[in-house]
């Protein structure tokens, strides 16, 4: 007998944005598309409506006046309850087997709220590291008179409770999803609740040393993509223009794709970048290949989307050691990860000085990303709800969370 589709529900805290969180939400509607599976997508648009687009349900909810920006590009909600009845009403009519929710912003709060009222049991992806988000944020605002081991321990503190509170909200799923097995390991024992690995996959043919048409003028581009801000650490782009210039490296060039508050700075720092703004598309893909390495400072994300475009396009990559980069990069093959700046700086002078070794990352590179699908990756995901769903007929005991939920929607009513 052939297996019942799963109906999946599923609540993106990011969309239409410029970031990974959205990509992989992208990739994982187009996925349902092409499978014909079930799926309702309730995340956050320009206007409120409801849309059909082969198997899949849009519903997009409008922000409203109670809105405020969490990045140039990402809003949150305080009062997006105000759509609950809407949203429960869109569930009754699809029926879904789980709602699946990627982080603790509004649409995933909408999310865990409506799913516990009706019952429904809840898978949670992890995508962002928010506990160091806050930490280096924190870093930027804090008086310099604090500082040493105790701004240090401060620091530590920030982070250690934001990730407690991250893992609170995550407790509202039956099961999780990480991108990494270090996150894994820290949700499972933070939540004990099963987690599941949640990779990344790349658009081979979008992001392809094809691409490349730049002329040959003996320029070295040194390139990055994603937000300017300071969770991605990119002022470390202002030493490394230093150390490449006092190295004589005369015909070397930043190129920085996306935006973000860091930009103004960055470009007073970084002299003679070019800032292309957010690219999509062909233009995105150009961009990548034109480039000769990507450096990505980054030690806050859970995987890092655009590391992996980068190698796709045919770039060696120099990564940090810390965070989700380190598993895609295989060290001194299709790039470097370094332990610290020092160790950052001289793998990209070695990479612009040696062209034999830039040559064979290269290709390395492109090989590494060819083991990487999207297919693969969401496949994986749904084999993960067939095994962690409840059977037929199993109760399950109302979590703490289900509880506060269910007080609450008795105090809306």
């Amino acid at each position: 007998m052939t297996e019942r589709p799963l109906r999946v529900a599923l609540f993106p805290d990011s969309l239409h944005e410029v970031n990974g969180v959205a990509n992989t939400c992208r990739n994982f509607v187009a996925y349902a598309q092409r499978q014909n599976l079930p799926m309702l997508v309730v995340s956050a648009a320009p206007e409120t409506a409801t849309t059909q687009d082969g198997s899949v349900t849009r519903m997009g909810l409008r922000r409203g006046p109670f809105s405020f920006a969490l990045e140039k590009d990402l809003r949150f909600d305080a009062a997006i309850l105000r759509y609950r009845r809407q949203v429960i009403a869109a569930l009754k009519l699809f029926r879904p087997d789980v709602v699946h929710i990627t982080g603790p912003n509004d649409i995933g709060m909408l999310g865990a709220f409506v799913a516990h009222e009706m019952g429904i049991p809840v898978a949670a992806s992890w995508h962002t590291n928010v506990h160091e988000y806050a930490a280096r944020r924190a870093d930027r605002i804090l008086p310099r008179l604090l500082a040493g081991k105790a701004r240090a321990r401060t620091l530590q503190t920030i982070e250690d409770v934001s990730f407690h509170l991250s893992a609170l909200f995550y407790r509202v799923g039956r099961f999780h999803y990480a991108p990494n097995q270090e996150l894994i390991a820290k949700l499972e024992k933070a939540t004990h609740k099963p987690c599941s690995l949640m990779e990344r996959g790349v658009d081979l043919e979008m992001f392809s040393p094809a691409h490349r048409d730049r002329q040959k003028d003996g320029r070295f581009v040194i390139g990055y993509a994603g937000r300017l801000s300071t969770e991605k650490k990119v002022r470390s782009f202002a030493a490394l223009a230093q150390t490449v210039r006092a190295a004589g490296l005369n015909k070397v060039k930043f190129v920085f794709v996306g935006h973000g508050q860091e930009e103004t700075w960055l470009r007073q720092h970084v002299p003679g970048a070019e800032f292309t703004g957010v690219l999509r598309g062909q233009a995105l893909a150009r961009a990548y290949a034109n480039m000769d390495l990507f450096a990505f400072f980054s030690e806050t994300d859970t995987f890092g989307n655009v590391v992996l475009e980068a190698l796709a396009s045919g770039v060696p990559a120099v990564v940090t050691d810390k965070g989700g980069p380190k598993f895609i990069v295989e060290h001194q093959r299709c790039g470097f990860v370094c332990a610290d700046d020092f160790e950052f700086f001289a793998a990209v002078l070695r990479l612009a000085t040696d062209s034999a070794l830039h040559g064979q990352c290269a290709v390395a590179a492109r090989e590494r990303a060819q083991r990487a699908s999207w297919d693969a990756v969401f496949a994986s995901v749904y084999d993960a709800y067939r095994r962690e769903l409840p059977r037929p007929g199993e109760v399950s005991k109302p979590s703490r969370f289900r509880r506060t939920m269910n007080l609450l929607s008795r105090a809306q009513a």
